[in-house]
């Protein structure tokens, strides 16, 4: 069953990312699961670091930018979610084509939510995990 609260298709989430940081370093939103949300990012030079391996500060962004954005899928009415905390281990390095994230809740509550953002290269191997903490915010009328 799914988790979400707002419909919502791919290309209603891509219009949300512009003008942003995550429409600067060409995030993508490629798939919609019952309860996950994945994106891609490049790795060239919009993402790497001075030794030409995938910054770890942009991994840090895709994994905010598909957990928060799903973390806000996940709410109903005038209620939004903003990033409370959120951490990262860097696993490998990657020097070109993409790097695809996906998030899944560990837990959507009333007043928090806590997310996994799991981040592989293009053969699949794990090069990050994040983990996201959410507060829900209730936005007064």
């Amino acid at each position: 069953m799914p988790i979400w609260k707002r419909n919502f298709s791919l290309e209603e989430l891509q219009k949300w990312s512009a003008n942003t940081a995550a429409e600067s370093l060409a995030i993508e939103f490629t798939a919609i699961g019952d309860d996950t949300l994945t994106a891609r990012m490049p790795v060239d030079a919009r993402t790497v670091q001075p030794l030409g391996v995938l910054h770890g500060g942009a991994s840090v962004l895709l994994a905010e930018t598909v957990g928060s954005c799903a973390a806000n899928l996940c709410v109903e009415g005038m209620a939004y979610c903003v990033g409370l905390d959120i951490n990262a281990n860097h696993l490998r390095p990657v020097r070109d084509g993409w790097v695809t994230a996906t998030a899944k809740p560990f837990h959507i509550g009333r007043t928090t939510h806590v997310w996994e953002i799991q981040i592989v290269n293009d053969a699949g191997d794990l090069v990050c995990i994040s983990r996201i903490t959410m507060a829900v915010v209730d936005r007064k009328q």
